[in-house]
């Protein structure tokens, strides 16, 4: 019988058992308390592997968070905003207009993280006249802009009509005359340069919000 093991028979048995150790059998004997706190510290050693590796792989797999560097998104995100992103969104579905995400830009030997805002997707003609977007010919309606940033005749450059490429979106900045996107040396974006989706401003308290 192993050390962590008991008998539960009834009476009659631990009598018979007890005549065999009268008998010359080895007793069985409880666990000294050093054994008992060397197996609970070995069980609690695994509890915690167990919870940092599933830690990192749901930071490398699933959710991470980044910080917002720069006022290219004000104001619907500040700089140093704390956001959590969800890296498994488009491995699900495709990226959706108005979905703000993470993107990495390669820069020779360097790479930074960017993000911005999807404002037109695989397949589809989009330009930007006098500071409004045209998606197939039609105003594209977006409450996320900030009329006191984003002002008739201060929203960037202008671009006439181009077409997405497949597996690409076109991108830009809620703060229109401060982003660097699409519309310059970033260009379309792959689906690949894509992080995952931004989904919660979790820092500070007071910019608490879903994206």
């Amino acid at each position: 019988m192993s050390s962590d093991q008991v008998d539960d028979g009834d009476a009659t048995e631990g009598a018979a058992a007890a005549t065999g150790i009268a008998a010359g059998n080895t007793a069985v004997k409880a666990p000294t308390n050093k054994a008992h706190i060397g197996k609970s510290l070995r069980e609690w050693g695994l509890v915690v592997i167990i919870a940092i590796a599933a830690a990192l792989l749901m930071r490398v797999f699933v959710v991470q968070q980044f910080y917002v560097a720069g006022e290219s998104m004000d104001y619907t995100l500040h700089n140093d905003d704390r956001v959590l992103v969800n890296k498994l969104s488009y491995d699900l579905h495709d990226p959706n207009r108005g979905d703000v995400v993470v993107l990495e830009e390669q820069k020779g030997l360097t790479q930074r993280d960017l993000i911005k805002r999807v404002i037109g997707l695989p397949g589809e003609t989009i330009e930007m006249r006098k500071c409004v977007v045209y998606i197939d010919g039609k105003v594209l309606v977006e409450p996320y802009l900030d009329p006191a940033v984003v002002t008739p005749g201060n929203c960037g450059n202008d671009f006439t009509p181009l077409t997405v490429l497949k597996d690409h979106v076109f991108v830009m900045g809620d703060n229109r005359p401060g982003s660097g996107d699409s519309r310059g040396p970033l260009g379309q974006v792959d689906y690949d340069q894509i992080v995952g989706r931004a989904f919660v401003v979790i820092w500070p308290k007071s910019h608490w919000k879903w994206l």
